[in-house]
């Protein structure tokens, strides 16, 4: 369920809109939201990037950089502040996806921080289509070596498959290849 649609089932929420900070009319006319004259009377506050020192209610911030419960850019759309208003007096945390430093998927690491030199060659020579046999004969190691090799890329990669395992290593763009 949407910020908004939560707040849209539950009783209208009490906003205090800090000085130079404006939300249009129609999300307080009939809507999910009642404007207040006092912070200490809100269930959420609506700032601008200066935050509202000193008051108790979670704050939306509009820009800045603080340490607020609602942290939105200062050219957020009033859908966007509207749902940020709502999750907040839910209790949420809200942070728009560029100030979310800290936070979303982490970079992977390359390759070869990965993978040993050795783990990449045979990775390089399944991606060629190479069947263990031959990768074996190829890099004057024993069967028994390759099937070890081929397992901790499997598992160094999080891969189930030799196709899998090779796409991964192509999106990492570093799979090396060698001459069969």
């Amino acid at each position: 369920m949407s910020a908004l649609a939560l707040s849209a089932s539950s009783r209208p929420i009490a906003v205090y809109l800090a000085p130079g900070c404006t939300l249009p009319d129609f999300l307080f006319s009939g809507g999910p939201f009642i404007a207040v004259p006092h912070p200490a009377l809100a269930e959420v506050v609506l700032a601008g990037p200066d935050s509202a020192p000193g008051i108790d209610a979670p704050v939306v911030t509009l820009g800045g950089k603080s340490s607020v419960a609602g942290q939105l850019p200062a050219g957020a759309t009033p859908e966007q502040i509207a749902a940020a208003l709502a999750a907040v007096a839910a209790g949420l945390i809200v942070r728009a996806p560029e100030a979310a430093s800290g936070f979303g998927p982490a970079a992977e690491p390359p390759l070869a921080d990965l993978l040993t030199p050795r783990e990449i060659e045979v990775l390089g020579a399944m991606g060629q289509g190479a069947s263990n046999k031959l990768i074996a004969r190829q890099l004057g190691i024993s069967l028994h070596t390759v099937k070890f090799y081929v397992e901790a890329v499997f598992r160094k990669l999080e891969a189930h498959s030799r196709a899998e395992a090779v796409a991964k290593g192509l999106r990492r763009q570093q799979v090396e290849t060698i001459d069969i």
